[in-house]
C-alpha cells in the first residue's frame, strides 16, 4: 500500500471539486490549513475548504485530512473488535453541500483510507466511502441520474457491488428512532480491501471522480426553480434528521470526535438553519407528504 499515492489524489480530488463549485456559485471558497503537534496524542494536518452564504450554497464544505494516532477509537473498530490498542493511520476527503434552494438537494460524498498499525504486525488497511443524496422536494429523474452514476462507477469493479453498496447505503443512512431514511440513498462501502491495495483504491477512485457528474446535473436543472418560506421552512425542518443522523450514528463525525480531531472541521457539515417542531405532520397529499410516500421509501432506482 502507498499512503502518499492516496494523499496525492485526495488532494488532487478536494482542488477539482472547490474550484468547479467555486466557479458554478461565483464565490471562493475560504481556505483554512491546520496541522497538528508532532508530539501530540493525534498527529497530522489538513485542508478544510468553506463556502458560506454563497449565490447558490448555503454552506459548502469540502474537507481533506492525514492524521495517525496511537490508539482507534471504539467507532473504527466496532466491527474489527480484534483491532482494538492498535495504531491508526486516516486520510479522506469528506463533502457535505446545503444549497439555498429547496429544490437542490443536500449531497454528501466521502472517500477514505484506514490503517491499522501494531509494532510487530503487518499493517491493516481498508477503504470506505460513498455518496448519499438528501432532496426535500425530489425528482424522478434526479433520483435515477445519481444512482445510475454511483452504478457506472462501480461496475467495472463488479456488477455485484453496486446493489450490495445500494443496500448498505439505504441500512447506513437511516435514523432507527424515526424508523426513517435520511434521503434517498446511493452507495456506502466500508472495510473494503478486496482483492489488493491497487484493486481497492481504483474503485475508490472511480467513487470520487464520479461524484460531479452525479450531482452538478441536479443542481443545474433545479438552481433556477422558485420558492418560497414555506419551502425555506420544510425544507429547514427536513435538515433537522441531517443533524440528528450525523450526531447520533455517522461513523465519520464519531471517529472524528472521539480521536480528537478538529471540531470546527468536523462539524463544517452541519447546516447553518435548521428548525424541529414537536409531532409535525404534512398535510395529505402536499409535496411535503409526497417526499415521505414517495422517497423516503425503499425503492430500487435503476
Amino acid at each position: 500500500m502507498n499512503a502518499l499515492e492516496v494523499r496525492n489524489y485526495l488532494l488532487g480530488l478536494q482542488e477539482q471539486i472547490v474550484s468547479t463549485l467555486s466557479r458554478l456559485d461565483g464565490t471562493p471558497f475560504v481556505q483554512d490549513d491546520w496541522q497538528r503537534p508532532a508530539d501530540g496524542a493525534l498527529r497530522g494536518d489538513g485542508k478544510t475548504r468553506v463556502l458560506e452564504n454563497g449565490k447558490l450554497f448555503e454552506r459548502a464544505g469540502v474537507n481533506f485530512s492525514h492524521v495517525q494516532g496511537d490508539r482507534l477509537p471504539p467507532s473504527a473498530t466496532a466491527a474489527r473488535p480484534e483491532l482494538a490498542g492498535r495504531g491508526f493511520e486516516a486520510l479522506g476527503v469528506s463533502l457535505v453541500l446545503h444549497p439555498h434552494n429547496p429544490y437542490c438537494p443536500t449531497v454528501h460524498m466521502n472517500v477514505r483510507m484506514l490503517i491499522a498499525t501494531q509494532a510487530g504486525q503487518a499493517p491493516v488497511f481498508w477503504f470506505g466511502g460513498g455518496m448519499d443524496l438528501t432532496p426535500y422536494y425530489p425528482f424522478e429523474e434526479d433520483c435515477h441520474h445519481f444512482h445510475l452514476t454511483c452504478k457506472v462507477a462501480l461496475d467495472p469493479f463488479g456488477t455485484e457491488l453496486y446493489p450490495r453498496f445500494k443496500q448498505w447505503c439505504d441500512e447506513y443512512f437511516f435514523l432507527k428512532h424515526r424508523n426513517e431514511p435520511r434521503g434517498i440513498g446511493g452507495i456506502f462501502f466500508d472495510d473494503y480491501c478486496t482483492p489488493d491495495f491497487a484493486q481497492s483504491f481504483a474503485m475508490v477512485q472511480s467513487v470520487g471522480n464520479a461524484f460531479l457528474q452525479a450531482y452538478l446535473p441536479i443542481i443545474e436543472r433545479r438552481k433556477a426553480m422558485a420558492y418560497g418560506e414555506r419551502e425555506r421552512d420544510f425544507q429547514a425542518f427536513r435538515r433537522g434528521r441531517y443533524v440528528e443522523f450525523n450526531l447520533v450514528y455517522d461513523r465519520g463525525t464519531l471517529f472524528g470526535l472521539q480521536s480528537g480531531g478538529r471540531t470546527e472541521s468536523i462539524l463544517v457539515s452541519m447546516p447553518p438553519v435548521v428548525k424541529w417542531r414537536y409531532d409535525w405532520q404534512p398535510l395529505p397529499g402536499s409535496l411535503e407528504a409526497k417526499l415521505y410516500t414517495d422517497y423516503l421509501i425503499h425503492r430500487e432506482w435503476v
